[in-house]
């Protein structure tokens, strides 16, 4: 049983008096490593997995004009997938690479669904999961248009401090949606 992986549930419940339908969540994941640049889920095509980051880094990205777009990055102990895509069963929008080598825990749709049904736990999850990546969605969207790109750094640095650590330069640079030589620029003028 993975302690971070229960951890994490129960911290997204924040409620122990369903503590005792964690273990069907739990038994209902399995583990998956995939090597660094293997995709999650490929663009185009439907994403079979929703997932736990237990450990490395998930970009998601979509190409744009030729070029990539980051438009999300999943570090360890969060979840992820190309939601739509997984629960619809339609082409995904988008791609989820992996940046480095990772350790996940996934749970297909089949699964997913009949743990939404049958599970208090698991719905409560859901629920709390999805309503906190509204709340990341509609402050991200609102910084784009807001803040400047050296104010949307420094949020990032004060917020998300382990981005900067763990993330390349040029994949942080699409997630600001800036250029990688704007980015540079910025990052030498703040130290």
């Amino acid at each position: 049983m993975n302690t971070k992986f229960h951890q994490y549930i129960e911290t997204i419940i924040d409620n122990s008096s369903f503590n005792e339908f964690i273990p069907e969540i739990l038994k209902s994941f399995t583990a998956l490593k995939l090597k660094k640049n293997s995709f999650l889920a490929e663009s185009d095509k439907i994403c079979k997995y929703f997932c736990f980051i237990e450990s490395g880094i998930l970009q998601h990205s979509t190409i744009i004009l030729g070029e990539e777009k980051t438009t999300y990055l999943g570090l360890k102990n969060t979840c992820t997938s190309s939601l739509k895509s997984f629960l619809q069963k339609t082409p995904s929008r988008k791609s989820i690479k992996a940046l480095s080598d990772c350790n996940l825990w996934v749970i297909d749709s089949l699964t997913f669904k009949a743990l939404q049904q049958n599970n208090k736990a698991f719905k409560l999850f859901y629920y709390n999961l999805i309503e906190n990546q509204i709340f990341l969605i509609d402050d991200y969207r609102i910084d784009l248009l807001t803040l400047s790109p050296e104010d949307r750094y420094k949020k990032l640095l004060t917020n998300e401090p382990k981005f900067l650590q763990e993330v390349p330069l040029h994949y942080l640079a699409s997630f600001l949606g800036i250029s990688t030589r704007q980015m540079s620029r910025i990052r030498k003028n703040i130290k």
